[in-house]
């Protein structure tokens, strides 16, 4: 039946009109969306071409390497883009697992090398491990004995790695009771069970020790994942035992390949599992099994360019950017600069950040989703925290540096300028958006869910702890770890705080002075010299871009992962 006459005019106007602005809308968004990603990327090749200093090398170098790595590589991701979408999927993840791993790597190496003896960190793990298996030992003989349990989590942890009272305790006491007057007011103490293995007179090489403290653990964690995936203890036991093996082939590899037996079993601890994990999940599921040709390509290009170019005596480039720049102390002569010290700041500021706003963000986002009240006066006072928490994500990063100023230094006497202030000022500044995000994942989980475990006769946090957070979990690390992203970028809380410039010595603890890697590229921005602000400068923004691209990918690649297996 055809339409009147009114309707269709109607009709035909209203989708005139729609097209013409939803399209013009539609056009000028790609338009800005893609000018703003031109001119980001050009800026990148920019920076990247100072970094890198192509054009220093031979002509020939480049033909080679474009024909051994480029066109392949390249190749291979259009037919991945084009045809295969999950092998492409596949193939960036078995190409960037290893570069997160070897970037876990070199964080484990700041930490062992700066922070801790290996000594000290196997003391530590092995005291953890056995203050965790009297809990769980505990837990399985007196299962109803709850408050008895409470205890047990408190003290065995204690006695174990601190002693009873904690060393620095008795400090404080002494110190305090010296200050007034009263001499020394404890004597004696339960020596802790690190303590002791640190006094043994005899304890096997660094490298065992790394292999019994890291690659046990943490092949152990996967090996757990492997048994259950395959429903086979056999499986998984067979998994940490090939581990191990690896790590310490390590007392021979590890010379032959310059990393040394101790850098070897780090190294591989922190790539090859994780790796070998997601390549068997990879040929189990049978899904994307043409993205694992991506790496061998990858892998193969470059030492086929490397003979190549070799062979026929063609010069590499110089570039700004190398591991010597990497692991050298800031210098007055820019071909002598390195970022080592900045970088070591960076890392341990991480570490302070993941300590200290995790729990807290994420505790604050669960008192807000599961247990804050909706209805009444304080369902209000609740409303009103949430819509300053959102507030205060959008507060300029300078702000948070003047807090962190008077909270810290001013109210709290923490030393200027040192690695802890810096951190928990930019801390602050992150924990909003950690709120948020755990929020909005705690918030996505079905309330059919609760319900059910509800219906089960599970309480409140027997349903939080077991329904909740594990459905939450990928969400809530995604968002942690894309706000550490922006913090291992900001710069103005640092300088509010006081970190120093440029420092030509790593710290040693959270309370030394310490750089940061953005203070620094700052610092290089001003310096006269025009080799430091193209070249060095160039080459420290590649490394943080570096740091924030693999933390992002990590993010990504969490969030698919389980959004997959959701």
């Amino acid at each position: 039946m055809a339409a009147p006459e009114g309707d269709a005019g109607i009709a035909a106007g209203t989708r005139d009109v729609s097209r013409v602005k939803g399209r013009a809308f539609e056009a000028v968004c790609l338009a800005a969306t893609s000018a703003g990603l031109v001119a980001v990327l050009i800026l990148l090749l920019f920076v990247a071409a100072d970094a890198f200093r192509p054009f220093s090398a031979d002509p020939g170098w480049g033909l080679v390497y474009f024909l051994t790595l480029v066109v392949p590589v390249l190749g291979l991701a259009g037919y991945y883009y084009l045809s295969d979408e999950p092998a492409g999927e596949v193939a960036y993840a078995t190409a960037g697992i290893p570069v997160v791993g070897l970037l876990a790597a070199g964080a484990m190496v700041v930490l062992v090398v700066e922070l801790i003896t290996i000594i000290e960190l196997f003391a530590t793990v092995l005291a953890a491990g056995l203050a965790l298996a009297a809990i769980a030992l505990h837990a399985r003989l007196r299962r109803k004995a709850a408050l008895e349990r409470l205890g047990v989590m408190i003290l065995a942890p204690t006695v174990a790695i601190f002693g009873v009272p904690p060393a620095e305790v008795v400090t404080l006491l002494n110190w305090a009771a010296g200050e007034l007057g009263a001499g020394t007011l404890v004597t004696t103490r339960v020596t802790s069970l690190r303590e002791l293995v640190m006094m043994a007179p005899v304890l096997p090489a660094d490298w065992i020790l790394l292999v019994l403290s890291l690659t046990l653990p943490v092949a152990g964690g996967f090996g757990l994942l492997v048994a259950r995936r395959r429903d086979s203890r056999r499986d998984g036991l067979a998994f940490l035992g090939g581990a191990v093996a690896v790590a310490a082939a390590g007392l021979v590899a590890g010379p032959l390949t310059g990393l040394g037996a101790e850098g070897w079993v780090i190294a591989s601890t922190f790539t090859l599992p994780p790796l070998a994990v997601y390549v068997e999940g990879v040929l189990r599921r049978r899904e994307g099994v043409a993205g694992l040709v991506f790496p061998v390509v990858l892998v193969g290009g470059v030492l086929l360019g490397a003979v190549l170019v070799r062979q026929l005596g063609f010069a590499a480039p110089d570039p700004w950017l190398d591991p010597a720049f990497i692991l050298d102390v800031p210098s007055r002569t820019p071909e002598d600069a390195g970022i080592y010290p900045a970088l070591v700041g960076s890392v341990m500021m991480m570490v302070v950040i993941v300590v200290a706003i995790f729990p807290v963000g994420v505790g604050a986002a669960i008192y807000l989703e599961e247990y804050a009240p909706s209805s009444g006066l304080a369902g209000k006072v609740v409303t009103l925290i949430e819509i300053n928490i959102g507030n205060l994500a959008g507060v300029p990063s300078v702000v948070y540096g003047l807090l962190g100023l008077a909270l810290f230094i001013r109210v709290v006497n923490f030393p200027t300028g040192t690695v802890i202030v810096g951190a928990l000022a930019v801390g602050l500044l992150i924990l909003p958006i950690v709120i948020i995000s755990a929020q909005e994942a705690i918030r996505a989980v079905p309330d059919s869910h609760r319900q059910a475990s509800y219906g089960m006769g599970a309480t409140r946090w027997q349903t939080v702890r077991r329904v909740v957070l594990p459905q939450a979990l990928p969400g809530i690390l995604t968002g942690t770890i894309l706000a550490l992203g922006r913090a291992i970028g900001e710069t103005a809380p640092l300088l509010m705080v006081g970190l120093a410039a440029s420092v030509r010595l790593a710290p040693n603890g959270f309370f030394d002075l310490g750089a940061a890697m953005p203070r620094q590229i700052l610092t290089w921005s001003s310096e006269f010299e025009a080799a430091f602000r193209h070249g060095v400068l160039a080459a420290g923004v590649v490394t943080l871009v570096a740091v924030l691209i693999i933390m992002n990918a990590t993010a990504i690649v969490i969030r698919n992962k389980y959004q997959r297996e959701a």
